[in-house]
């Protein structure tokens, strides 16, 4: 567009007939929806009830005449208007803004008032993000007040509106909680002070500002796709963070004291003992997202030398009605898994380290296993997901509940399959393997690095092999690797050969003629990647496995042979997932244990 011809439209706020006829003349759409348009536009007096144009010709839902697979939505219109005015377009992300410098910029009906939000701040230059590009008598005014040069970048007119209530609203709350004489620091410096950090103020938990602070923080992390949120208090601000397709992002800081308020609400939400500060505790809420689907909240606190350390972890329901497929599972993997979860006695494993998606398949397993026909039990330490379709009891310590009482209760409830949270220790593995011979379907986990190594892990705490021998029906190792972002992942330049025949050996795959890369855009939040899937390795108990667990097992022959009846290493199974464009060599490599195989003979 004409310099000329924007200076002459300039303190004014955007019309549709600004930006219709460019549209048409663009070829983003025909004259007839075009005409179409106008009038609905005037007959709906959308103009009067200060919806902007570019939002309601979104609502419409159009198609692009040039490529009729793509949606004139919200985010394409406001990249199309950046181009028209010669503005850079900006995609907010709340993740990348320092909220206090900002807010402290400019007051909330200022911004509301003219539709813009700071994005960035340097002391030289501040970023401005808006919709309005006609609407500049604010930026003179702006500039001349902060003392700093003000440019505009170009944003979807609902982001701006959303992230001024959400981060002014966020600061307000924080600043007027902060207020109160009773969050003055007390100047503790040294760990030896830790039970008194823990007492330090005497803000009410539920203080409305403290309220909004935790109500804003849970519907921030469903929004933002996180499975944690961390609360770690520092000596003078606690850091907020949330992880986000396994890589913890840092979120806000808050002064110390203000997250200590916050803690202890979310504590009183999760029933759990506010004032004791010294000990861990465990707890659970259930709350709902802004699309209003319920989601659970395992809450663990942990004391530290400055306050206690609250992480929360986040159970999404609808994981529990995921297809194998979308857990990642191969034709021959989900063949595999089903085959030996269909048994109607035996014990199954599921291997791998915290965080790799264990109890993601678990409970995908039973959700699929639970008919009225069967009576399906579990003990867990602590229940991860509730779940109506089968029976939960959680391991309690304190009264001597723990998982061998717990499958030795469970054994009298006339069960059919019985989940196991997790093998810890001798006792444990004797009453699954009990639960095993008497004719049940026992499902569980162990924390080992492969599929092999999981049989000399239990004998190692005193499992007999025969036992072994006589209960096991497989093994289940995994991992979660990110996946490419299928919005704007492209192939790779080149293959690294090298990386390539590192990756495989000594499978020696041949590399595909092309492999996809991560590239990074507004929807993965720059890193190329959107979302996590399974990877896995399988491990049959086949006569010939059985006949190699005894008092001299070796870890490398049982994966030798494994190898000869099929199953595929971790990181050939990641190389799958390569291969099908779903992730990258970078992922797999940094996801992977190196094998300790050696090959297939």
């Amino acid at each position: 567009m004409a310099d000329e011809a924007t200076d002459a439209q300039t303190n004014r706020r955007l019309k549709l007939e600004d930006i219709l006829p460019p549209l048409v003349a663009g070829g983003l759409i025909t004259e007839e929806e075009g005409a179409k348009l106008e009038k609905m536009y005037i007959g709906a007096q959308a103009a009067k009830s200060g919806i902007h144009p570019l939002v309601w010709i979104a609502e419409r839902r159009l198609k692009n005449p040039v490529n009729p697979a793509e949606e004139l939505t919200l985010e394409r219109l406001s990249r199309w208007l950046a181009s028209y005015v010669n503005l850079p377009h900006f995609h907010i992300d709340p993740l990348k803004i320092d909220v206090e410098s900002v807010t402290s910029l400019i007051s909330i009906s200022y911004a509301s008032r003219y539709r813009i939000l700071p994005v960035a701040v340097t002391d030289e230059l501040v970023t401005f993000a808006t919709a309005e590009p006609f609407e500049r008598a604010w930026e003179q005014e702006l500039s001349h007040v902060l003392r700093r040069e003000i440019t505009r970048v170009i944003s979807n007119p609902l982001d701006v509106a959303r992230y001024q209530e959400e981060l002014f609203g966020l600061s307000h709350s924080i600043r007027k909680a902060g207020l109160s004489d009773a969050w003055k620091p007390l100047g503790v410096t040294n760990v030896e002070a830790l039970v008194e950090l823990g007492k330090a103020g005497k803000l009410d938990a539920n203080d409305r500002h403290i309220v909004s602070i935790v109500d804003w923080l849970f519907q921030y992390a469903f929004d933002q796709r996180a499975s944690d949120i961390h609360l770690e208090p520092r000596r003078e601000v606690g850091n907020i963070r949330f992880r986000i397709d396994g890589m913890l992002h840092l979120v806000y800081q808050v002064p110390t004291p203000i997250m200590l308020a916050v803690t202890s609400r979310i504590k009183s939400l999760g029933r759990m003992d506010i004032v004791e500060k010294r000990r861990p505790q465990d707890g659970r809420v259930k709350t709902k997202t802004p699309s209003g689907q319920e989601v659970e909240l395992r809450l663990s606190t942990m004391p530290t030398a400055f306050g206690e350390k609250l992480v929360m972890r986040i159970f999404d329901p609808q994981v529990l009605v995921r297809s194998l497929s979308e857990l990642g599972f191969s034709k021959g993997d989900a063949q595999n898994w089903s085959e030996m979860t269909a048994q109607t006695h035996g014990i199954v494993l599921v291997t791998g380290p915290t965080g790799s998606g264990k109890t993601t398949t678990l409970y995908s397993t039973l959700k699929a296993l639970a008919r009225p026909e069967i009576n399906l039990c579990s003990i867990e330490d602590p229940i991860e997901m509730v779940e109506p379709s089968f029976n939960q009891m959680q391991v309690n310590h304190g009264i001597g509940l723990d998982f061998a009482t717990g499958v030795r209760t469970l054994m009298r409830q006339d069960p059919d399959i019985i989940m196991v949270g997790e093998i810890r220790d001798l006792e444990t593995a004797e009453m699954a393997i009990q639960a095993a011979l008497t004719g049940h379907l026992v499902l569980s986990t162990l924390h080992t690095n492969d599929a092999s190594s999981a049989l000399t892990r239990l004998q190692d705490i005193g499992v007999p092999h025969y036992l072994i021998s006589a209960t096991l029906l497989g093994i289940v190792a995994q991992r979660l690797v990110r996946t490419l972002c299928p919005h704007c992942k492209a192939p790779a330049r080149e293959l690294d050969e090298l990386a390539w025949k590192g990756l495989t050996y000594p499978w020696k795959l041949p590399p595909p003629e092309q492999i996809m890369g991560p590239v990074g855009c507004d929807k993965c939040r720059e890193t190329g990647y959107l979302g996590r899937m399974g990877i896995y390795e399988i491990l049959r108990m086949t006569p010939e496995i059985r006949n190699l667990v005894g008092p001299e097992s070796s870890m490398e022959r049982i994966g030798k042979q494994g190898l000869k009846q099929g199953m595929e290493p971790l990181r050939i199974s990641g190389v799958r997932k390569i291969m099908a464009g779903l992730t990258s060599m970078e992922e797999v490599l940094r996801v992977t244990p190196v094998s300790q195989l050696g090959g297939r003979s």
